[in-house]
């Protein structure tokens, strides 16, 4: 594997053209020559950066999970000292996210884990640990209001933020299936609901 490179804008503009092209058709369907024609540079420099097709998909998967992940900390909720704030914020956050039409109606993280489980097993383990990251990310918000206001409920606060999780990729592809981008936020005001019943705030 090859060691780490400082920033170059070609290497950005492989990701680029990476996490576009996989986005909207998949890792399968993208190839390598796709990838150099719409990113504007040649296979060599391709292949100065990236060893595989495999180890450019790991690098456009933590690039994606990276830009996902620092919205999301630079977004104003993210202030809020009041931990239920905080939660119905990144909620409402999401949703702002699904009617945002430059963004696309997909998740690199949810179309890598179903397309490449079974057969890249490095990519299949790096999608866990992003996954555990969102998960324990969201987690911090539920621990602290369930401390504050029901600390003797039985409250599952890994599974309530896995189970976010499962609402946001699931409900990326019935909106696909659907043709419906409401889906989400339809999906997103129900776990509301539940968690102003759950937590009675």
């Amino acid at each position: 594997m090859r060691t780490a490179q400082e920033y170059s804008p070609t290497k950005e503009k492989l990701l680029e053209a990476a996490q576009k092209l996989m986005l909207a058709k998949g890792y399968g369907a993208t190839t390598v020559d796709e990838i150099c024609e719409w990113a504007g540079v040649t296979k060599g420099s391709f292949f100065h950066y990236f060893e595989s097709k495999e180890d450019l998909g790991k690098a456009v998967l933590d690039h994606f999970v990276t830009f996902m992940f620092r919205a999301v900390q630079e977004a104003p909720f993210h202030e809020r000292k009041e931990p239920m704030q905080r939660i119905y914020g990144y909620l409402d956050f999401l949703i702002a996210l699904s009617k945002n039409p430059d963004i696309p109606n997909s998740c690199l993280l949810g179309n890598f884990s179903q397309e490449l489980s079974d057969t890249l097993p490095e990519i299949r383990s790096q999608c866990e640990r992003h996954f555990g990251q969102w998960t324990e990310a969201f987690k911090k918000d539920l621990d602290e209001a369930k401390a504050r206001y029901c600390p003797k409920a039985a409250i599952d606060t890994h599974g309530l933020a896995e189970y976010l999780i499962a609402i946001m990729e699931g409900s990326i592809i019935l909106a696909k299936a659907k043709q419906d981008k409401e889906m989400i936020e339809k999906n997103l005001q129900h776990f509301k609901q539940y968690l102003k019943a759950l937590f009675k705030k």
